[in-house]
């Protein structure tokens, strides 16, 4: 019997949705997995360094870990009316942002990204220092005046009101008003020196985890309330419906559309390195 692959993925409800039958053994034939839960600044930083079989990263990482990985076509999270959201502790223009404090949750997530090139046209002064903080940190940080605003992911969205914070900005709203594609968030990848048949292998069995989990959600939750951030039923629902979408299943044409749309705005405003023609194509 072969080594269990090293996978890391977060904690959060769509992740552990999707891989729950994944990691329990319940999909026949399916490799073994080693898991490892991380957030996402730290599978950025394990996929830079060449670390594990298969991790969830940020869709912005891809120009820096694309020779090592190849991206799989499924598992992943993109989709619409999904986007980071900016936060303050009262109402504010944008503008009031031009020299502050911003935490956020990776230098290198797509959700940062996104926050550079809206704030390119609605921040021209800039904003001051940003603070890399992890997600959960991120809305007590700014309610206690830690930092001036925080660029929020996950289910934040359902409950920043909790913490008594207001929303700026929708970075989704502005991306899908500015392209009219969808959101291109968390991305799976898996080492290329798995060989071509693997890959696939991998591909077919992330699919096939997904369709389980929608097929029988009940069969999941005790793995997603055991490791969510938010314990609320509700709001783990609303989580896993917004995240877990037909993208998960398939990224399809629209769905690469959108990561080389990102990739390739990104790249022509010196954000990231240019992707290679061939780069996003799998095997």
């Amino acid at each position: 019997m072969s080594a269990p692959l090293k996978i890391a993925y977060s904690p959060c409800p769509n992740d552990t949705f999707v891989f729950d039958a994944w990691a329990h053994g319940r999909i026949p034939g399916a490799p073994a997995l080693d898991v490892t839960f991380a957030d996402i600044d730290i599978t950025n930083g394990m996929a830079e360094r060449g670390e594990f079989d298969v991790l969830k990263v940020s869709y912005a990482m891809l120009p820096w870990v694309l020779d090592e990985y190849a991206l799989l076509p499924c598992g992943g999270a993109l989709g619409r009316g999904c986007g980071p959201l900016v936060l303050t502790r009262e109402a504010a223009d944008p503008a009031d942002l031009t020299g502050r404090t911003v935490a956020v949750p990776s230098e290198r997530s797509t959700a940062y990204l996104l926050f550079r090139l809206w704030a390119a046209t609605e921040i021209p002064g800039g904003v001051g220092e940003v603070v890399v903080l992890p997600f959960h940190e991120i809305m007590p940080a700014v309610r206690d005046g830690k930092v001036d605003a925080g660029l929020v992911i996950h289910e934040a969205r359902f409950t920043y009101m909790d913490y008594g914070l207001r929303k700026l900005a929708d970075m989704g709203e502005h991306w899908e008003s500015t392209t009219g594609l969808p959101i291109p968030l968390g991305a799976i990848i898996a080492k290329r020196s798995l060989g071509a048949e693997r890959l696939r292998e991998l591909a077919e069995t992330a699919r096939t985890s997904v369709r389980m989990a929608w097929d029988d959600p009940a069969a999941s939750r005790p793995y997603v309330l055991a490791h969510a951030q938010e314990m609320d039923q509700a709001v783990v629902d609303q989580h896993i419906g917004l995240y877990v979408n037909e993208f998960t299943a398939g990224l399809g044409e629209e769905g690469y559309a959108a990561v080389r749309g990102l990739l390739t705005r990104a790249a022509a405003e010196g954000l990231v390195p240019p992707l290679g023609p061939d780069a996003l194509d799998f095997v």
